[in-house]
């Protein structure tokens, strides 16, 4: 494949995988994969129905999907909501939402508090069955390797947002492991500018219950998706923490967006910019506000 100078590339490896601080058992990690089983099994019948049934209820279907997918796979989300937006948290709120990109579970996470029409790469709707599942949802396609139908992809975000819905994009445009982080690109920022939709910056973090973090849910390198299910199975308590931060209103200055979305996410002037700089520290965990659990009890799970 032919890659473009402007290609998003991570530099995160293996090197970055560290095993878990507290590990869980065989037994609890059979456990969780019989219950992710279920849980798969369920929504390929009821989702289906669902769908044509009550196509109004779309929105919090995808949230409850995205929760009972976490929580078979025993871990907790824990949203410190700092959007200030006065509505009713059932109500999904539109924009267009950045955040910083560690794994696939980014997107289960980020769906349980505002659900979302994701941009994803294009081979994501052309795999058997989560192509289909993909497509079903309205993710919309990107090729990364061709800036000549990027212009096209930003107008489909601009269009979704101008419908009043809500599109989640991951600026850095790859996957890195969460203790360091790319630079976010501006291109989809000018979406926001276009549709006059607000940007709504939101950190995911995964880390262990004593705090610490957790590298098992990174999708980075060589990794397919059933290494990182594996590392996830095997961690004891994973917590996965989402962080949306205030709404920001678009400028005509995508790459003023982009920066200024990029400190909200890493913390602004309190996360250390690395030697390199491409990378940023993912910094120290924020002061948490409405705590709210939406994944399990915070007693332990299978």
């Amino acid at each position: 494949m032919d890659r473009h100078a402007w290609y998003p590339t991570g530099e995160c490896g293996g090197g970055c995988i560290h095993p878990p601080r507290g590990r869980a058992g065989a037994i609890r990690q059979a456990v969780r994969v019989a219950r992710l089983l279920s849980v798969v099994l369920v929504l390929a019948l009821v989702a289906p129905v669902a769908w044509r049934v009550a196509p109004r209820r779309r929105h919090r279907l995808a949230s409850w999907s995205s929760r009972r997918v976490l929580r078979a796979l025993g871990a907790t989300v824990v949203v410190d909501d700092r959007r200030l937006v006065d509505a009713d948290p059932r109500v999904p709120v539109g924009g267009l939402i950045v955040a910083n990109h560690v794994s696939f579970l980014d997107i289960l996470a980020i769906a349980t508090i505002t659900p979302a029409r994701f941009v994803a790469k294009a081979e994501v709707l052309a795999m058997p069955g989560i192509g289909v599942l993909a497509r079903r949802v309205g993710v919309i396609g990107i090729r990364r390797e061709s800036l000549r139908q990027l212009p096209a992809t930003v107008d489909r975000v601009a269009d979704a947002l101008r419908a009043g819905g809500a599109v989640a994009v991951f600026p850095e445009g790859t996957t890195w492991c969460g203790a360091a982080a790319g630079r976010f690109r501006p291109a989809f920022f000018r979406a926001a500018h276009a549709a006059g939709s607000p940007i709504m910056p939101m950190t995911v973090a995964f880390r262990e219950d004593d705090g610490h973090h957790c590298s098992a849910g990174a999708f980075i390198g060589d990794d397919g998706p059933l290494d990182t299910l594996r590392r996830i199975l095997a961690v004891r308590d994973l917590v996965i923490t989402v962080t949306a931060h205030p709404v920001q209103l678009p400028t005509p200055d995508r790459r003023a967006d982009a920066r200024a979305a990029e400190a909200a996410v890493w913390g602004g002037a309190q996360s250390a910019r690395s030697s390199d700089n491409s990378k940023y520290s993912a910094g120290a965990k924020p002061a948490r506000r409405a705590m709210v659990d939406v994944g399990k009890a915070r007693s332990r799970a299978l």
